[in-house]
């Protein structure tokens, strides 16, 4: 139906490594400046009603990226994790990392369970990171477990099974494909497109794609 805000979003955070370009950086400064986006676009979030919002921060295919720059934003997720956690709990966030935990470095791993034990009661709303995190990566690990026969079944055995589907899939940077992102959960999301790169993703361009969203009408394969 139309006429209803989105209460799930979810976005692909695409486009640091080219904003730092422009502007003769490094990458790295692309997504320092990616992450205080996701802090600041998760404010607006609050303020809109949306109660859950996914980020896809790093995926299973980002680890083939130059070894320096994996080892930035390990370095970089571990900080911002220890930095910031505190104020988001202050503020009613709660935290969720979705995606597989081989090959992550124990202490990272320590960091996240940390983050989210802090914030578990908090219910403003849910930051959820997909961290190390790949559409069919968690489609075959779920899989490998199911002996049920329903939908419902299979939803139990994925990363965050209390995760909702998205009512509205944002990518910014103009490129217009999921990219291996939470393909069993954007079945019927809504998509939102936007050559807008991600640190430069505003509150009005959020609010933007929110308010496109309300204007359509929903049917879920119906008519």
């Amino acid at each position: 139906m139309s006429g209803e805000g989105a209460s799930y979003v979810a976005i692909i955070t695409d486009g640091n490594g080219r904003w730092a370009q422009q502007r003769g950086l490094p990458v790295e400064a692309g997504h320092r400046a990616g992450a205080d986006a996701v802090k600041a676009r998760l404010r607006d979030a609050v303020d809109f009603g949306v109660r859950e919002l996914t980020v896809y921060s790093f995926s299973t295919e980002n680890w083939s990226r130059p070894p320096e720059e994996v080892a930035g934003l390990m370095r970089m997720f571990s900080q911002r994790i220890l930095g910031e956690t505190p104020e988001l709990d202050s503020e009613g966030v709660r935290m969720r990392f979705v995606g597989r935990r081989d090959g992550v470095d124990e202490r990272l791993l320590e960091q996240m369970a940390w983050a989210e034990d802090t914030t578990a009661g908090n219910d403003r709303i849910t930051l959820f990171v997909a961290f190390n995190y790949g559409g069919r990566a968690e489609i075959i690990d779920a899989a490998r477990d199911f002996t049920g026969s329903t939908e419902e079944e299979f939803r139990r055995l994925l990363y965050v099974p209390e995760m909702h589907d998205p009512d509205l899939v944002i990518r910014t940077s103009g490129e217009q494909r999921l990219s291996n992102y939470l393909l069993w959960q954007s079945a019927y999301s809504e998509l939102h497109f936007t050559e807008v790169l991600w640190p430069d993703f505003s509150r009005a361009d959020l609010e933007l794609a929110l308010e496109q969203y309300s204007a359509r009408e929903r049917r879920f394969g119906g008519r």
